[in-house]
């Protein structure tokens, strides 16, 4: 039920996104936003990585856009790759991410900096649920702004 979850909220944010050109993908919501489509694309292909491959499976993988010294770079700099490969680096990443917690059990714990106690496997799903409904509000809004379009996709 929460793969089926996630996938559901990961479809919405693709349906939200589909029919646009590249400039209707990067257009910002409104100043000082910084919130895009394509932006929040590669911030939730950000965030995939970071829960389930980084912590929840212990792999050792760099993030894919931002950095220490640019932890926002997901959404800033939308000209530094085409719309095409941001979504086809989305895709290899929810793949990757499926298959380095496929085997784990949902009570698996995995321990992050900030954090003594430590997360489940399944608090991951419910958070990663959560940031993606969150973020497809967001999406609507913005879908809305650049075309009218609102609504299930």
């Amino acid at each position: 039920m929460l793969q089926s979850w996630l996938d559901f909220h990961r479809q919405t944010l693709l349906g939200k996104c589909g029919g646009l050109d590249a400039d209707q993908l990067a257009t910002r919501s409104v100043p000082p936003s910084t919130l895009s489509l394509l932006g929040l694309v590669r911030h939730l292909t950000e965030v995939e990585r970071g829960w389930f491959r980084v912590s929840a499976a212990g792999e050792s993988v760099e993030p894919v856009y931002g950095s220490v010294t640019e932890p926002d770079a997901d959404f800033d700099d939308l000209a530094a790759l085409p719309a095409e490969d941001v979504f086809a680096a989305f895709h290899a990443e929810v793949a990757a991410c499926d298959a380095a917690v496929a085997e784990l059990p949902l009570d698996h714990v995995f321990h992050v900096p900030w954090r003594s106690d430590g997360y489940t496997l399944r608090w991951a799903y419910l958070h990663m649920i959560e940031e993606y409904a969150r973020h497809n509000g967001h999406a609507d809004l913005l879908r809305e702004r650049i075309d009218g379009v609102t609504g299930s996709f």
